[in-house]
């Protein structure tokens, strides 16, 4: 199961320390009890609680990019609006493994693929199915930037956040990975697409 998927900053933004990443849109699967450490909280401790969870998975995603990009000596290059599909596949991709404690309670594997500013994150049990998660992750990304642009200047990620809810019930449902034969991928393409075009 995903126990949760991140939309971050990998690279340094003006309003932000060298080492930070912001956190632009995340979304939480099953029950609170079984992902937070912290299980006697009131629901404003819980918030915050998760917040900072959330934030060192963000930040161990943004170290392992910044390590991952040094070490492919690649320059980065802005794609301009339209180049979605070019940026999708010259992202740079990974794993990090989550230690129990780091921030959950148990270990975790955290997926992460990085287009140009932006990182995409699965965070994922350590028993999931890797290469089906890696996927999904592509195809919620590509969703995102082709139909939400978000490479555009003045992307406001926050202000389509129902949008990326409802990529993610279609194409993640309850945090569940779906195996897909090739004919229920189409159908589900086009009924994405459908919806993104209101």
């Amino acid at each position: 199961m995903v126990r949760c998927f991140l939309i971050h900053t990998v690279c340094p933004v003006s309003a932000l320390g060298p080492g930070d990443s912001r956190v632009l849109y995340c979304r939480l699967f099953g029950p609170d009890e079984a992902v937070w450490t912290e299980r006697d909280l009131n629901p404003e401790e819980r918030r915050v609680l998760q917040r900072e969870q959330v934030s060192v998975v963000a930040r161990q995603v943004r170290s392992a990019v910044s390590l991952s990009r040094e070490a492919s000596g690649r320059l980065l290059v802005e794609a301009v609006p339209g180049e979605e599909a070019l940026a999708l596949q010259e992202a740079d991709s990974g794993v990090v493994r989550l230690r129990a404690t780091e921030p959950f309670s148990e270990e975790m594997s955290a997926l992460w693929l990085s287009v140009q500013s932006l990182g995409f994150t699965l965070v994922c049990e350590p028993h999931e199915n890797l290469l089906l998660a890696e996927g999904t992750l592509r195809n919620l990304t590509k969703h995102c930037l082709e139909h939400l642009h978000m490479l555009g200047q003045g992307s406001e990620v926050l202000l389509r956040s129902n949008r990326i809810d409802a990529l993610l019930s279609r194409l993640l449902p309850h945090g569940q990975l779906l195996f897909l034969n090739h004919r229920f991928a189409h159908s589900l393409e086009k009924e994405v697409a459908a919806y993104m075009a209101k």
